[in-house]
């Protein structure tokens, strides 16, 4: 026995592995860890077969990744041009739409200005200025006017409250109340009266030998 060692020990006596599990029972040498991966060599050998595989693996990860990710980029970018574009049209739908609805309510202020050029109110005078710059700025946001004795008649632009022949040829008589059209948008139909164009009235006097005839 020898003092300061254990008691049954040698001095000169190796220490023996505990985990037998871990030991090759054929050769007696110890055993790597397989739960800690590859060992050193694979890991940092770069001519390592294994080694080249799992690069190449991970690059083909990281440009799968790169390419999943521009995609979703693209997509997000043609999403948000496509709401801006939608946006914007909404936008000046409802700028057309508010400016349409405040003329409507104001036609009726042209109609008594058109009432009192008609009685010769408007030849001269302060009146006659304020009346033609009302008039310049709805011609500036592109309010037009129709309706016109002698234009064709068209239901789809014209109210007829009285017609006067078959129908044949039927063209504007008499305006009662103007039609507006704001962009491509009827506004309010004109109120017309309606009679058919005698086209052979106007062919005969524009014929000199019908004219002799007629005088002989």
């Amino acid at each position: 026995m020898t003092a300061g060692g254990p008691e049954g020990t040698r001095p000169d006596e190796s220490a023996t592995v505990a985990d037998r599990a871990h030991v090759d029972p054929e050769t007696g040498e110890v055993r790597g860890d397989p739960a800690a991966g590859p060992g050193p060599d694979v890991a940092t050998d770069p001519a390592h077969p294994d080694a080249a595989a799992a690069a190449a693996e991970a690059g083909d990860d990281v440009e799968k990744v790169r390419a999943e990710l521009t995609a979703d980029l693209q997509r997000l970018q043609a999403d948000f041009t496509n709401y801006r574009r939608r946006a914007e049209k909404e936008k000046q739908s409802s700028i057309a739409y508010g400016k349409s609805a405040l003329i409507t309510d104001l036609l009726p202020v042209l109609d008594d200005l058109e009432r009192a050029r008609a009685h010769g109110d408007l030849e001269s005078g302060p009146l006659k200025s304020v009346a033609d710059k009302i008039a310049d700025v709805f011609t500036a946001q592109g309010l037009t006017a129709f309706g016109q004795p002698g234009e064709p008649f068209d239901p789809e632009l014209h109210e007829a409250v009285q017609h006067e022949g078959d129908g044949s040829n039927p063209v504007i008589d008499a305006v009662y109340r103007q039609g507006y059209r704001f962009g491509d948008r009827t506004l309010r139909h004109a109120m017309v009266t309606v009679t058919d164009a005698v086209e052979g009235a106007a062919s005969a006097s524009a014929d000199p030998a019908a004219d002799s005839s007629g005088a002989e």
